[in-house]
């Protein structure tokens, strides 16, 4: 039989089991905790991050109108990139000592280089933090516009073409960080400045371009570009905020598959990517087959002053904010309804009166530009809405979609207008329109994400009254607050018990294709 413990030894032995026992209690509790936040202070771990630009998760970073400007200002001279080449081919076939056959492949390989970078570089914006990923666009494209500029090899030409195409990925990765940034109540408006920013670039750069080659060279034209595209480097490193990677569970080549699945699998997504396809074709061939118009009795115009009918596209570009802060009031179902129908009207006077009377183009150039910004917008928000965490994928569909769209319009638009005449071809964009409504009709503005056709959850209009559509991000992030607010609660109702399913099925589904229900967020103003 063992000896009885005096006080002393129990004393010892009680003292040594609380040790260990608070020992225990302080490793659990570390292994509980957060890691500390360690603070990103250099990009590429070799150049300073400004200090008033690095992430901290307590001070988020004031995304302002002025940085929303900034983001417009840079896509519209990088974007421009894609466009510049189109009023110099006759200059090239010259200095080049070609004919025209062989410089037409030069806008051919830029607009595949970009294809090429939507597909591979833009989904990015998903994997890594978007500043330097953004910085090293710019800084590639500059880089290589320089080569452009000097090159004498046609061959050496059109490899660079091909590659600034790659790089020039840089607005579509603005996009998504931009309604990353903007607090929801403003996200359309935030995306309405950066689209109007790409836009307005692709049609001032065939002026630009056109006018510097008229008075210089053609070289001159890439020296300018070189030169803003520094401009927007030094921008972009001073006044971009650095922020961390929205998914770091999944790896690049989980990241390009899980796009692909969102390309079939995403019914809002597959809605809008369809109705802007549409669209993208209706306005392609609307400019395209202009050219042919306006150049052909009764007009018989110059190409000056064809050329001058990109200003009324540019006066549409400029409505680009007021769009945004009509969407942000509607439900973007309705927003995309309203410009369908009045892009409709505008194709309407084109067909009717577009060959005979110039105010007649005049008011459909304006007005089909404005509806389009609109749409896109529109479509853009709703697809941004299933989730944060794959912004970056959703727009690279949505492009590919509009790059499709306009071969597609350019292709058939001018084929219908050089064998039946300016009628038909307006006429075609009728019928695009019509095919728009009939994919929009389709599914209605408060279908659940995963409903592939039919209406359900009302026919509310404005979005401050409107739920979120059920499976998406902020639908998730309401049921789950919910269930945390009322942990207790054991009796639902059928359509408590339907949004539930809703909840853990896409929750399920985006685990499966590796979308976090992270948000980092921004204070907006």
């Amino acid at each position: 039989m063992d000896a009885p413990m005096d006080s002393k030894t129990s004393t010892i032995v009680v003292a040594e089991s609380s040790a260990a026992k608070a020992k225990e209690e302080e490793v659990v509790k570390q292994e509980e905790s957060p890691a500390p936040f360690v603070q990103h202070t250099r990009d590429f771990g070799i150049i300073p991050i400004p200090k008033h630009l690095r992430y901290h998760p307590d001070k988020p970073f004031h995304f302002g109108l002025g940085l929303n400007i900034a983001f417009g200002f840079a896509s519209t001279f990088i974007v421009s990139n894609l466009y510049y080449c189109q009023p110099l081919l006759i200059q090239f076939s010259h200095s080049f000592k070609v004919d025209y056959n062989a410089v037409s492949r030069i806008p051919t390989l830029i607009q595949a280089g970009y294809a090429t970078g939507l597909l591979l570089i833009s989904p990015l914006g998903d994997l890594l933090p978007r500043r330097p990923v953004i910085l090293s666009t710019v800084f590639l494209s500059t880089t290589l516009s320089i080569g452009l500029a000097v090159t004498s090899n046609l061959h050496v030409f059109e490899g660079l073409s091909y590659l600034v195409g790659v790089a020039t990925v840089t607005p579509q990765i603005l996009i998504p960080l931009a309604a990353d940034l903007a607090p929801p109540e403003r996200r359309a408006s935030a995306i309405s400045v950066v689209l109007s920013g790409l836009l307005f670039g692709i049609l001032i750069a065939r002026v630009l371009s056109g006018i510097i080659a008229e008075f210089s060279s053609w070289r001159v034209v890439y020296y300018f570009s070189i030169s803003v595209q520094t401009l927007v480097l030094l921008g972009a490193y001073l006044l971009l905020p650095d922020y961390p990677a929205k998914n770091t569970n999944v790896t690049y080549f989980a990241i390009l598959r899980s796009m692909a699945k969102f390309a079939v699998t995403e019914p809002i997504l597959i809605q809008a990517a369809l109705v802007n396809l549409a669209s993208a074709a209706c306005f392609s061939n609307f400019w395209v087959t202009l050219t042919f118009l306006l150049g052909e009795p009764p007009y018989n115009y110059s190409t000056l002053v064809i050329g001058l009918f990109g200003l009324v596209g540019m006066a549409g570009v400029c409505f680009g904010p007021l769009v945004g802060y009509v969407i942000d009031k509607l439900v973007p179902w309705y927003a995309s309804l309203f410009s369908i129908a009045f892009a409709l009207v505008f194709q309407a006077v084109q067909t009717g009166a577009g060959g005979v009377s110039v105010a007649a183009v005049i008011i459909a150039a304006f007005g089909l530009d404005v509806t389009r910004q609109m749409l896109q917008v529109s479509l853009t928000t709703a697809a941004f809405s299933i989730s944060t965490a794959a912004r970056a994928r959703f727009n690279a569909v949505l492009i590919l979609g509009i790059f499709i769209g306009q071969v597609m319009g350019t292709a058939v638009g001018t084929f219908v207008f050089t064998k039946y005449g300016w009628r038909a071809a307006a006429g075609l964009n009728l019928g695009l329109g019509g095919a728009q409504l009939i994919m929009l009709l389709a599914r209605g503005p408060h279908a659940s994400r995963w409903r592939w056709y039919g209406y359900e959850g009302g026919v509310e209009w404005r979005r401050s009254r409107a739920k979120p559509v059920p499976g998406t991000e902020a639908a998730n992030a309401a049921a789950v607050a919910q269930a945390e607010a009322n942990p207790g609660a054991t009796e639902l109702t059928a359509p408590e018990m339907k949004r539930g399913e809703d909840t853990a099925s896409s929750m399920a589904k985006d685990s499966m294709l590796g979308v976090e229900l992270c948000p980092v967020r921004s204070r907006g103003g």
